[in-house]
């Protein structure tokens, strides 16, 4: 742990390092499809209408959802019900 130097009055406080929060969970499609039961035409469909979350693209043929966008639009879904 370092302390504050030259800070008048917190001689010897420690700094405390926070760990760094976790990378977003990434989910490929058969994943989104499980969780949100709808099958992948569905979401492609309300993807274009912005009624879904956007997926990211890693690659020319790799396509990912972030999952707290994933759930929070399943809350979203689930509290108007």
């Amino acid at each position: 742990m370092d302390t504050l130097p030259d800070a008048p009055g917190i001689e010897g406080v420690a700094l405390i390092e926070m760990p760094a929060p976790p990378p977003p969970r990434l989910l490929r499609l058969p994943d989104v499809m499980a969780r949100v039961g709808l099958k992948r035409s569905a979401i492609y469909q309300r993807m274009n209408e912005g009624r879904f979350p956007k997926s990211r693209s890693l690659g020319s043929r790799c396509s990912v959802w972030v999952e707290d966008e994933i759930n929070d639009w399943v809350r979203a879904i689930s509290a108007m019900e």
